[in-house]
């Protein structure tokens, strides 16, 4: 076996987005969104849109930033921060419905926020174990859960953008491997 056939691959594996317990939130939160926005918000408004929209790109920003990864940990890196962002802006969309309905913001203390986030905990959690929270619920109720699913799916982005930087910091990107892989086949043709 030459060394070329033991060295790592040059394009690593990568994707497996489906996985990621960041994506299935996200993905919680987009299909909750859009129920939530249908429900309670005009669907001709622009709030609407940008509502689902912002969802939209939490989930579809991770699913392009874990496909990228095997080229480019620094799309990876950017995608999963454009991610969490979006998912802040949706955040504050969601406590801004509150506030301008005159609804209150569960506090962290609070049972039902409780509730919400022990289901976290439940395994095989789709959209379906939140569904009584958004389809069933009124306003501030779905609303609530939503906030909550949030900063859950925050939470989970920020532990990943610590990850991603660690390794990037430990193990390089795609330009080293491609340097090295280049310096290593220069010398083995000496």
């Amino acid at each position: 076996m030459t060394d070329s056939e033991n060295s790592p691959p040059l394009i690593p594996p990568h994707g497996g987005y489906r996985e990621l317990q960041s994506y299935k939130m996200a993905e919680i939160v987009y299909d909750a969104t859009v129920m939530f926005c249908d429900r309670f918000i005009d669907r001709r408004s622009r709030t609407h849109d940008q509502m689902v929209q912002a969802a939209r790109s939490g989930k579809q920003n991770i699913a392009e930033g874990s496909m990228a990864s095997g080229t480019s940990k620094k799309t990876e890196l950017k995608l999963i921060g454009v991610a969490r962002a979006s998912l802040e802006e949706l955040l504050l969309d969601f406590q801004d419905f509150l506030r301008q309905k005159k609804l209150p913001l569960w506090g962290k203390d609070n049972e039902q926020a409780i509730g919400v986030r022990r289901l976290a905990h439940t395994n095989n959690r789709f959209y379906e174990t939140y569904r009584p929270y958004i389809e069933e619920a009124p306003p501030e109720t779905a609303a609530n859960t939503l906030i909550c699913l949030i900063h859950q799916t925050n939470f989970l982005l920020d532990q990943q953008l610590r990850a991603l930087e660690k390794a990037f910091l430990t193990e390089g990107g795609f330009t080293e491997r491609l340097y090295k892989a280049r310096s290593e086949a220069r010398k083995g043709k000496k």
